[in-house]
């Protein structure tokens, strides 16, 4: 069997986000660390390339390694920069396959169909990787399987056997993620002022059917968990005090939820958690939440999205006005720090960002952040591209805007007016992230110079 090389790539963005949220995270490459342990389960190499830190490297590192497969994921936000990846690599190195996943190429393959990428991967991509390698190792054609766009004999792609890959029925099928191969950055991941932060999931998927969510989607309505003995394991090998977990939606199963802090705590880690929860899932599970407050959680983020009765029944949240001020009180009496998540929608008028402003100070939340409702592809939101008024020559929405940071379908609002009253939110609020601005600055300037463009090219969306 031929060893091969597999260059695995985090593109950074082409655009500079917003205010303090240009410099809010850089957070570890979890995705590509998974697809790291099933090239080397395969008894193949691998090495991951964060462009984020390293935006000037791809060229020496395509030289020095010579990759036989180049693999990119992208966000909707990194569409023309992960193209313009494989085009230059391709351009370098012709020998080299490649292969691009993601959310976005989940749910709108066809802007990725170039000529200078060989297979896209829609849905979980572990599985879809190990096919590719065997059949490249033993130098044999790759045959359609679930999730996976190959070319046929006229070079056109073909779509894949079933729509998405499947991440099997439970976490435990998919590899342990191989944190091995960026050992110099992982002291550079942060999260706000947390630094360095590890990523770690425990569970995949979410119950509920936000409309401008799309992770329901990708599942296909289901939700995994992983193996508490598995999670507990996973979580001795990792170095780092701070830990965010990345499950979609952490505390829904309150009993699974006891029992992993209980195992937690009888092994003897202790870290500094952070994770994401609803505020309705806060107060229905009280007790779960307490018991992982006793082995280290110390913030949540909670995406509270809308702040009335109609906004909320618009995003179909399944929560009401009343048990968003329970939770903010709850998790203020169980000391443990909101992040809350505010959606600003493009109906906005100067009166509701008033009285967005109104309620974070009425009920002090600390450490409020803000996104403008976006269509973003797999959502409720994009049926197709005909509110969408931020368009590139060929009439398809222009994806580098599609970091809900700005507005991409029109707003009731002049849009400069509308762009005005979104930043001064951040303006407004700015107290809040004061004590971490300056120090992660610091950090974006060591990453990729002073200049401010290469500073928010550094970061995630």
């Amino acid at each position: 069997m031929t060893t091969l090389r597999v260059l695995l790539v985090w593109p950074s963005s082409l655009n500079e986000v917003l205010g303090w949220g240009a410099l809010g995270a850089v957070a570890e490459p979890l995705a590509l660390e998974y697809l790291a342990a099933t090239v080397g389960e395969m008894g193949h190499d691998a090495r991951i390339l964060d462009l984020r830190l390293h935006p000037d490297e791809l060229e020496q590192v395509v030289r020095d390694y010579q990759p036989n497969l180049l693999g990119v994921t992208a966000y909707s936000m990194h569409v023309r920069r992960a193209v313009a990846i494989c085009d230059q690599v391709k351009a370098m190195l012709p020998s080299c396959k490649t292969v691009v996943g993601g959310h976005h190429a989940t749910f709108l393959p066809e802007d990725f169909f170039k000529d200078s990428i060989d297979w896209i991967v829609s849905g979980e991509g572990c599985g879809a990787l190990g096919e590719l390698l065997a059949s490249m190792a033993a130098d044999l054609p790759v045959a359609p399987q679930p999730g996976l766009w190959t070319r046929g004999a006229d070079g056109a792609f073909r779509p894949p056997l079933v729509a998405l890959a499947s991440s099997g029925n439970q976490l435990d099928d998919m590899p342990r993620p191989d944190r091995t191969l960026v050992p110099e950055d992982r002291s550079r991941y942060f999260i706000d002022w947390m630094r360095p932060v590890a990523l770690m999931r425990t569970t995949l998927g979410c119950p509920y059917r936000c409309t401008f969510c799309s992770i329901w989607k990708v599942m296909e309505g289901r939700y995994l968990s992983r193996d508490i003995d598995a999670v507990v394991d996973e979580l001795a090998t990792i170095k780092e005090e701070w830990v965010f977990l990345v499950d979609d939606e952490a505390f829904i199963n309150r009993g699974r939820m006891v029992e992993l802090a209980a195992a937690i705590k009888r092994a003897g880690l202790r870290k500094r958690f952070f994770t994401y929860c609803r505020i309705d899932t806060l107060l229905r599970n009280r007790e779960a939440v307490e018991a992982w407050r006793g082995i280290g959680l110390e913030r949540l983020f909670i995406g509270i999205d809308a702040i009335d009765s109609l906004q909320l029944d618009e995003f179909n949240k399944k929560c009401r006005v009343d048990q968003i001020e329970q939770g903010l009180a709850l998790a203020n009496e169980l000391d443990i720090e909101v992040f809350a998540q505010f959606v600003v929608n493009t109906s906005y008028t100067p009166q509701d960002f008033a009285r967005l402003r109104r309620f974070v100070e009425h009920h002090r939340v600390r450490y409020p952040s803000f996104t403008i409702l976006t269509p973003l592809p797999g959502t409720d939101l994009l049926k197709d591209f005909t509110a969408v008024d931020e368009l590139q020559s060929d009439g398809r929405p222009n994806w580098d805007l599609f970091d809900c940071q700005n507005a991409v379908v029109p707003t009731k609002m002049s849009k400069p007016d509308f762009k005005r009253a979104y930043r001064n939110l951040y303006h407004v609020f700015k107290g809040a992230y004061a004590s971490y601005r300056e120090h992660n600055y610091l950090l974006v300037d060591g990453a990729a110079g002073a200049d401010p463009a290469r500073r928010a090219a550094a970061h995630m969306e």
